[in-house]
């Protein structure tokens, strides 16, 4: 039976990329996506996959969401916690609104999305849950305090939950990309986006592609003996 994947933000840059890997790779897939309902409808009129929209930060929308995934299109096996947001600031200067988007979206989604397909996941012995944290909860970054701290706290996450599940066939890692070559990224100032290449050994911005690559190899069999990992995909730039 054809396994399912669910793409949380997998209409858009890193996601959109996992979301077609994922398909090519011979699963169903569904993405869900938050708010930009024009990119949602062009990512799914062109790839054929279905999307779905909900608050990843809102623990009934996702038990809801992922309850019409699964009657649309069976028992979720691969889930990617992808969604994410920034707003950043100088921490002496951050709102607790500013704090408490970042935490909400990047830290508590993961108990969120997880939670309504991890019995199900258990019961069947086999599941594949993959955590796109950053190299910033790694390294830090100056700006980014609240971000750091909630992809610092994805990694925690996944080490301690491989660790529960890892007798019922049920991987849990971590991706840290570095800076990849999004449309966020790419719309740099030239000058920013110089010194942010710089700053890389390999020389250039990472593609999409590379991260949804590694998303395969975890979701697949080749992958099924490494658990509680972090994977830093950052072209050299920091090396934990």
């Amino acid at each position: 039976m054809t396994k399912v994947a669910l793409v949380t933000g997998g209409t858009r840059g890193i996601g959109a990329a996992i979301s077609r890997a994922l398909q090519e790779a011979g699963y169903k897939v569904a993405a869900s996506y938050a708010g930009n309902d024009e990119a949602a409808a062009k990512f799914q009129a062109e790839t054929g996959i279905p999307v779905f929209k909900w608050d990843v930060g809102d623990f009934d929308a996702c038990a809801a969401g992922v309850a019409k995934v699964e009657a649309d299109l069976g028992p979720v096996d691969i889930l990617v916690n992808n969604a994410g947001i920034t707003r950043d600031g100088f921490f002496h200067k951050m709102t607790k609104d500013q704090w408490s988007a970042v935490i909400r979206t990047n830290l508590d989604s993961l108990f969120n999305m997880t939670r309504p397909v991890i019995e199900g996941m258990r019961a069947r012995s086999f599941g594949r849950i993959i955590v796109i944290s950053s190299i910033n909860g790694q390294k830090g970054q100056m700006g980014q305090v609240n971000y750091s701290a909630a992809k610092a706290g994805d990694i925690g996450f996944v080490k301690a939950l491989a660790q529960e599940n890892a007798n019922k066939n049920i991987t849990v890692n971590a991706i840290t990309p570095g800076y990849i070559g999004t449309d966020m990224v790419s719309a740099m100032p030239e000058e920013a986006l110089k010194r942010v290449i710089a700053g890389i050994p390999a020389g250039r911005l990472g593609k999409p592609e590379e991260i949804a690559s590694m998303v395969v190899w975890l979701a697949s069999e080749h992958g099924s003996f490494a658990t509680g990992a972090t994977f830093a995909v950052n072209g050299g730039q920091f090396m934990a």
